[in-house]
């Protein structure tokens, strides 16, 4: 089955971009394009769309606004020139957010993660050996964690808290580039603010997983994975 996508876009060149990306995955199909919200509702209406590729900044409705009014919205991808509104995009549990001029390589990369999350073999992905320790750069600082000694993380506006079994370590560092570094480890993300090292879970439910006492909600854009990774 091919993942039937809808591109929104007032600029054609970056509705070309999209399609160029695209093309180079097979199991991917472009059902439509359009350049404004009201063809979008319109396409939507009439058509299955597992993912959609929306702009943000949009004559008379705008791409963040538009995706509130939608029941039940198809998995999205936010494609903008402007960094201003990350914040409030992830408040709508969207799979990513794509500054233009995207390259190939960053829009591989949210591709991965929608496939990722719908439990879908990305055709062109490359498996990495586990390791068994990271670098995260803060400043001029440079912190070597030991893979297995990762409780879980935490993402924090601009920041991240990583708590191992030794110490606890914040810095301004994006949840989603680590979680690109960790797959093909024993990690599981859980919520768009959390990742937890499966290995350290001791319980969970529907809603839930807890390590000790600590409690992680589970984002409903990843309930599917999660209950597949655990259950």
């Amino acid at each position: 089955m091919k993942v039937k996508c809808l591109l929104v876009d007032d600029e054609p060149l970056a509705i070309e971009l999209l399609e160029r990306h695209l093309a180079h995955f097979d199991n991917f199909e472009i059902v439509a394009t359009c350049s404004n919200a009201i063809e979008a509702l319109s396409i939507l209406s009439n058509n299955t769309i597992d993912l959609l590729f929306l702009d943000i900044q949009m004559p008379q409705l705008s791409g963040i606004d538009f995706l509130k009014t939608i029941k039940k919205p198809p998995q999205t991808i936010f494609t903008t020139a402007y960094r201003e509104f990350a914040l409030e995009s992830y408040d709508l549990e969207i799979v990513d957010y794509l500054l233009k001029p995207i390259t190939f390589d960053r829009f591989f990369k949210a591709v991965e993660r929608y496939l990722r999350q719908k439990h879908k073999p990305v055709n062109i992905a490359v498996t990495a050996p586990e390791v068994p320790f990271i670098i995260l750069k803060s400043g001029i600082k440079n912190y070597k964690i030991n893979v297995a000694d990762i409780v879980y993380i935490e993402s924090i506006r601009d920041y991240i808290k990583v708590l191992t079994t030794e110490s606890e370590l914040t810095i301004k560092y994006k949840i989603s580039n680590l979680e690109i570094e960790l797959q093909n480890q024993r990690f599981l993300r859980v919520h768009r603010s959390f990742i937890v090292n499966t290995e350290k879970i001791t319980s969970f439910s529907p809603s839930i997983v807890e390590i000790g006492k600590k409690q992680f909600p589970i984002g409903p854009m990843y309930k599917q994975s999660v209950d597949a990774a655990l259950r």
